[in-house]
């Protein structure tokens, strides 16, 4: 009994002096890489993420490696079916930038931003004091949607679905851009209006659409909801993984704040009610 007892002692003392010794391999249940920050990105999907590094995703992406004091290294894949599949839970790399909160496929870092929906419209023409989708002055209006979105229900409610002009929803970025050509269809008058996923509209219209006005739909009270937070992903299980990119958003939100302001990204609070207003 004794020399049992000496034989599990020795061998707690040489976990513990293992774990002091060579603390990478003491928590072997992440397995994320040491030598650089593996992030899994869609190398077409501007103004989000791009191969050129042009996203502000991008720009997240080597503010976070600095702080983890390791060079950025993307795998990069098309963001639609099969994604996460071929990136993230294939272990070729470790965060997914940006995901919204609650999905299954990925384990949820706190979130770092919410943002919502938004209308996009000329900023001289008359839909620019539009706040809400049951807008009387929406009537008879050709409005762009990406079909299958959250807004299509509402447009559907308010009778401004039969007009509407629909957009893919899951398309290869690389050789088609919903967003883009639906903007473009704005410019050129083929559509009145524009509803987009604003971290995708709001920084379009910022860099190439300056006489459009974005409008987040932050008044919209029946469901679906419109407004939706955003977090890293990380593989299911990678607790300790999570909890350092916790805490990176936590000490680093202000700087974080700052690139998604100057990306032109729509802020709101986490209910979804109010825009934020950030110095940029």
């Amino acid at each position: 009994m004794r020399a049992w007892a000496k034989a599990c002692f020795a061998l707690v003392g040489l976990a513990a002096w293992a774990a002091q010794a060579f603390p990478a391999l003491a928590q072997t249940s992440d397995l994320v890489s040491g030598n650089a920050f593996r992030v899994c990105a869609d190398p077409a999907n501007y103004p989000v993420s791009s191969e050129d590094g042009s996203g502000y995703e991008n720009k997240l992406a080597e503010l976070i490696a600095a702080k983890l004091e390791l060079p950025v290294q993307y795998v990069w894949f098309p963001q639609a079916t099969g994604f996460i599949r071929n990136t993230l839970t294939a272990k070729r790399c470790d965060v997914v930038i940006g995901y919204a909160q609650g999905h299954e496929l990925v384990q949820n870092t706190n979130h770092y931003y919410t943002s919502v929906y938004a209308l996009i419209v000329p900023a001289g023409s008359d839909l620019a004091s539009v706040q809400t989708l049951d807008d009387p002055a929406l009537k008879g209006r050709k409005i762009g949607i990406v079909a299958g979105t959250p807004p299509a229900a509402h447009m559907a409610r308010n009778g401004l679905i039969g007009q509407a002009k629909p957009y893919n929803l899951f398309v290869d970025r690389r050789v088609e851009s919903p967003a883009i050509d639906m903007l473009n269809d704005l410019q050129s008058g083929e559509i009145d209006a524009a509803i987009l996923w604003g971290p995708l509209g709001g920084p379009l219209v910022k860099a190439d659409y300056p006489d459009f006005k974005v409008i987040p739909l932050v008044k919209e009270e029946l469901p679906p909801r419109l407004f939706y937070r955003i977090t890293m992903g990380v593989r299911q299980g990678e607790k300790v993984w999570q909890r350092q990119l916790n805490s990176l958003i936590r000490r680093h939100q202000d700087e974080i704040n700052v690139v998604l302001a100057e990306a032109g990204v729509p802020l709101v609070n986490d209910l979804g009610t109010d825009v934020l207003e950030l110095s940029q």
